[in-house]
């Protein structure tokens, strides 16, 4: 990590975080607003709809069974592998006429295209209770995660740097939300575990820097608080840059080669890493820093001894 950048940079990231702040504000305003206006594609995780369990006497490829969908007029459709290579699970909204049985009977002539024998194993109806009580739990789920994230922080630094941490960990997945707004992805569950994923790597981005700002307080007594987290983040970068390429690659292959299911996932997590180490850099250090961050905040408390008592 030291040879990738040769020499520490000196970078004042500090010195232009006021501009940093109103950009930050821009986007997560933007993002309020294109969830607002614009609204998520919500799939049947959270809106209800119908779940068909196929078997093929062969193994089939999941696009091929989306076009067969879409030939025969069923749109919209969620199209996985639920067991074999065989075994098809494919979800649709709710049926225009409440129907499922033809539903379910589109769907298997649409799919004896690719293959005559297809079997409807099983069928199912998501009712709109079960999908709210799944958008509550994952609402919890995330709040659960920011409140853990705000009190691990603050015990292990300073109350100054958990408001930090916690506004960047806010910042993170509503950037990523209004991302998702705008590119229309499908919103399931794969997209709230992606969503818990970014808080837990912003976090750990965070933590690191924190720990190079700590010891660098303790070893930098008499510089100026901004001079000691420009340092610490300076001699982070070459870790930070190389552990988001590595994760940023990784999860691009992912989306490219995943497929259809692990896209929206996949894609959500990326834009997460990005807006992850941005926060870590630019949001979360200058708010401590803001917030009166000094060495002082690192010291042991002074001990009276009995000197002090004496006339």
């Amino acid at each position: 990590m030291v040879e990738f950048l040769k020499e520490v940079p000196t970078i004042r990231f500090m010195a232009l975080r006021r501009w940093w702040y109103a950009l930050s504000a821009l986007v997560v305003v933007a993002s309020i607003a294109l969830v607002a206006i614009r609204g998520l594609n919500y799939t049947v995780d959270f809106t209800g709809g119908l779940v068909f369990e196929l078997g093929f006497t062969s193994p089939v490829d999941l696009e091929e069974v989306r076009n067969a969908l879409g030939a025969g007029g069923i749109e919209d459709a969620q199209v996985r592998t639920y067991g074999a290579a065989t075994e098809i699970e494919v979800r649709l909204p709710p049926a225009k006429s409440g129907a499922a049985t033809g539903e379910a009977q589109r769907v298997v002539d649409a799919l004896k295209v690719v293959d005559p024998s297809v079997e409807l194993n099983r069928t199912e109806s998501v009712g709109p209770q079960v999908s709210e009580q799944l958008a509550g739990k994952a609402a919890n789920a995330l709040l659960f995660t920011l409140l853990l994230v705000l009190i691990y922080i603050a015990f292990r630094f300073r109350w100054r740097f958990g408001v930090g941490s916690l506004v960047a960990s806010l910042h993170d997945p509503i950037v990523a939300v209004g991302a998702i707004a705008l590119l229309g992805i499908p919103f399931d569950l794969n997209v709230v575990a992606a969503l818990l994923t970014i808080l837990g790597y912003s976090v750990n981005d965070t933590v690191v820097i924190f720990d190079r700002i700590r010891e660098r307080f303790r070893s930098m007594r008499k510089a100026e608080p901004a001079e000691v987290i420009d340092r610490a983040i300076n001699e982070t970068l070459a870790r930070t840059i190389i552990v988001s390429g590595c994760a940023l690659s990784s999860v691009i292959f992912l989306a490219v080669l995943g497929g259809e299911t692990l896209r929206g996932f996949a894609v959500a997590l990326s834009i997460g890493i990005v807006i992850g180490t941005y926060s870590s850099i630019y949001v979360a250090g200058a708010i401590a820093l803001d917030l009166g961050a000094s060495a002082r905040d690192f010291m042991p408390p002074e001990k009276r001894g009995d000197v002090d008592d004496l006339p």
